[in-house]
């Protein structure tokens, strides 16, 4: 994948998370790949992929589950209010 020089690579990571999200390829309350695997397949270090993941956090797209994973918040939802659903 080719990045664009003038914006940062993390931003444009997001945005390739969150349309993958708007596409449905990742789905609400289901995990996304790895930070490893996603690293790889978009050819980022893993501290790019952390940073999109934090900032897509901050946003309340996604949502960390300690030893779960991390997770596509349900549309709608507020960040954090997915964690006690995501179990189930």
């Amino acid at each position: 994948m080719e990045w664009d020089t003038g914006e940062y690579v993390w931003k444009q990571v997001a945005d390739v998370i969150r349309q993958r999200i708007k596409d449905g390829q990742y789905r609400p309350r289901t995990p996304i790949p790895s930070e490893i695997r996603l690293a790889e397949e978009l050819g980022v270090a893993k501290g790019t992929i952390r940073k999109a993941v934090a900032h897509l956090r901050e946003a309340g797209v996604l949502y960390t589950l300690p030893q779960k994973g991390t997770f596509v918040s349900a549309p709608g939802s507020q960040a954090g209010h997915d964690e006690d659903t995501a179990a189930e």
